[in-house]
């Protein structure tokens, strides 16, 4: 089975590159962040028409999350299902081929003493108690998306430009390493371990002409999913173009 993540940045500025990429890559389930539409105007019937069944968790012109899947697509949660509801469209969760797949799009952070940021860190813990909910460490599961955190220092073009901001702070990588002693593998670092690997780079500045990049969308998977994975990558030709993503697809098969 291949699975993938990629934020799209606004799938109504993006569904043809979308598309396109489907038909090139040929994804089994396909995680979307950032949809940026409402849940009526989601392309439900030009993916069907593709092959894939669908759920998603829109909010208008910001967040939004959906799963493509060619492969079933059952339990579909919407939001969080265990604790308060978050008010933003971040996380939808379903079962796609067996799987336990939980979509999401953690919050910016915005800045270290900004309100946010402790959003940030408290949605962290409460994903974590999510996946308690819906899986146990023994079942196949694959929580994947744009987390908004870079989870080392080589997940990042300069640890020193980047230093006091978020998406590299402390407390942000510690929630993040909560998360995985649930019983979860960061899969493509594990296949991976070579510096210069992105997923994000920023539209301003020449970033991704440069290389200055961080890795933060990733697919953190069970130990019974890390056995069977035969391959990851990050799509960075899906950054190339007129006007795509600043996000690229990263992708795992098991």
């Amino acid at each position: 089975m291949l699975v993938a993540t990629w934020n799209v940045n606004s799938l109504k500025a993006r569904l043809p590159r979308v598309q396109a990429w489907l038909e090139e890559a040929q994804p089994d389930v396909l995680c979307m962040q950032e949809t940026k539409m409402k849940q009526e105007v989601f392309p439900t019937e030009v993916f069907t028409e593709m092959g894939y069944e669908s759920a998603h968790f829109g909010q208008g012109q910001w967040n939004g999350v959906a799963i493509l899947s060619k492969v079933g697509l059952t339990d579909v949660v919407q939001n969080f299902a265990v604790g308060d509801p978050d008010t933003d469209a971040r996380i939808i969760s379903a079962t796609c081929g067996g799987a336990k797949v939980v979509c999401v799009y953690v919050p910016n952070g915005r800045e270290l003493d900004h309100e946010h940021y402790q959003y940030k860190l408290r949605w962290m813990k409460q994903l974590r108690q999510h996946v308690d909910t819906i899986a146990t460490p023994s079942d196949d599961v694959i929580v994947t998306g744009d987390f908004n955190i870079a989870p080392l220092d080589i997940d990042v073009w300069d640890p020193a430009a980047l230093e006091g901001s978020t998406h590299v702070s402390e407390p942000e990588r510690n929630v993040l390493a909560e998360l995985r002693t649930w019983g979860l593998v960061d899969i493509f670092r594990e296949q991976h371990p070579e510096p210069k690997l992105y997923s994000w780079w920023d539209y301003r500045d020449g970033s991704f002409h440069k290389g200055h990049g961080m890795r933060i969308d990733y697919l953190l998977v069970s130990k019974t999913v890390a056995q069977r994975t035969t391959e990851t990558t990050i799509d960075r030709n899906a950054r190339k173009g007129e006007k795509p993503s600043d996000h690229a697809p990263v992708l795992l098969r098991f």
